[in-house]
C-alpha cells in the first residue's frame, strides 16, 4: 500500500485480515518493525478510541508518535491558487512537505462540513495530503469514510460468525439522533462489508439513501423489522441525508434498537462504533447485553490500526 484511504487501496483484503487477527493473537510479534520511525497524527477534529488504538498499534511496532491538534490553532488552505489573505495560515503544499521531512508516515483525520455535498465528497483534506506528502498516507477518517473502523468491524464478524460470509446475513440499521452526523461510517461499512463478500442489507427511513456508489449489491429495505429477520450481525448508526445533504430528515424513535427487534434475528449479534447516546440509537439492554460486541469491537481497533501501520511501514 502505498496509502490507506479507502477500502480500494488494500491489495490483498484476506492477507491483510489475517495479519490483523494474527496481532490479536500475539501483539508484540513485530514490536521491532517500526523501530527509528514516527508516525505523524493530525487532529481537525477530536477522537478518542481512534487517536489511542492508533497510537498503541504504533508503539506495538515500535513507532514513535507525534500527534498535533490541527482544530487549535493554526487553519488550513486546500484550495489551489488561492490567495490567502483571510484566516488559514497554512497551505497544504508546505504543511504536508515540511511534515513528511520529520516523520515518516502521517495519520489524518477530518470531518464534512455537512453543508456543500461536492465539497465533501472531493475529500479535499485527503486528497491535498496525498498529493504533497512524501510519506504514506493513513485514514483516521474522512468526510465520507472511516476505512479503520470498518476494518476492525470485519474483524469482528470473522471472529464471530458461525457460516461462511455469503450466507452471513449483515443489516446496517440507520438510528435516530439528535444531530447530523456524517455518512462516512455507513459508507465504508457497507463497502468492506460488500467487499468481503457479506449479504448485506440496509435499513432506514426513506430519504436516508447513500450514495450507490459506496453500496453496490446491497439490498435496502425500508422496513426495519423486516429487515431484522434471520440477521447474524446488526450494526447500529446514525447518518445525515445525503440525498438532501446534511439535513435530519428523521428522528422516529421507533428505529432505536431494542431487545424485542434483536429477538427478530437468528441470535444476531449487536455492532456499533461508539460513541452512542443509550436510549436514542440503542436501548441499554442491547448495549448491555450478552450479545454485544462494541467493546471488541473498540478492542479490534488496536489491531487492525496495527495490520495497516505495518503494511505501510
Amino acid at each position: 500500500m502505498n496509502h490507506f484511504i479507502s477500502f480500494r487501496d488494500v491489495e490483498d483484503k484476506e492477507a491483510l485480515l489475517e495479519q490483523a487477527l494474527s496481532f490479536a493473537r500475539d501483539p508484540w510479534q513485530s514490536e521491532d518493525a517500526g523501530r527509528h520511525k514516527t508516525l505523524g497524527m493530525l487532529f481537525f477534529n477530536p477522537s478518542l478510541r481512534t487517536r489511542l488504538s492508533t497510537q498503541q498499534a504504533a508503539y506495538q511496532l515500535g513507532m514513535k508518535v507525534i500527534g498535533l491538534n490541527a482544530d487549535q490553532g493554526w487553519k488550513m488552505e486546500f484550495e489551489e491558487g488561492v490567495v490567502m489573505n483571510a484566516d488559514r495560515a497554512e497551505h497544504v503544499k508546505e504543511a504536508a512537505a515540511v511534515m513528511s521531512q520529520m516523520v515518516d508516515l502521517i495519520a489524518i483525520r477530518s470531518f464534512p462540513g455537512l453543508t456543500d455535498r461536492d465539497k465533501d465528497y472531493r475529500e479535499e483534506v485527503m486528497t491535498g495530503f496525498c498529493k504533497y506528502s512524501r510519506v504514506p498516507i493513513l485514514n483516521l477518517e474522512s468526510s465520507t469514510l472511516h476505512p479503520l473502523q470498518s476494518f476492525a468491524d470485519i474483524m469482528t464478524m470473522e471472529q464471530h460468525r458461525s457460516q461462511d460470509r455469503k450466507n452471513t446475513k449483515v443489516v446496517l440499521t440507520w438510528a435516530p439522533h439528535i444531530r447530523a452526523l456524517p455518512q462516512a461510517v455507513a459508507n465504508s461499512f457497507s463497502q468492506w462489508t460488500l467487499g468481503y463478500g457479506y449479504d448485506l442489507v440496509i435499513t432506514h427511513p426513506e430519504g436516508y439513501e447513500l450514495d450507490e456508489a459506496f453500496t453496490p449489491g446491497a439490498r435496502i429495505e425500508y422496513d426495519q423489522d423486516k429487515a431484522m429477520e434471520g440477521a447474524d450481525f446488526v450494526y447500529a448508526k446514525n447518518w445525515s441525508a445525503y440525498r438532501d445533504y446534511g439535513k435530519i430528515l428523521s428522528q422516529d424513535p421507533s428505529w432505536m434498537i431494542t431487545s424485542k427487534k434483536m429477538d427478530l434475528t437468528s441470535q444476531g449479534k449487536f455492532m456499533h462504533c461508539l460513541p452512542t447516546r443509550r436510549n436514542l440509537e440503542i436501548a441499554d439492554e442491547v448495549l448491555d447485553g450478552p450479545d454485544s460486541l462494541v467493546l471488541k469491537q473498540a478492542r479490534n481497533r488496536i489491531f487492525a490500526a496495527q495490520a495497516v501501520l505495518f503494511g505501510l511501514l
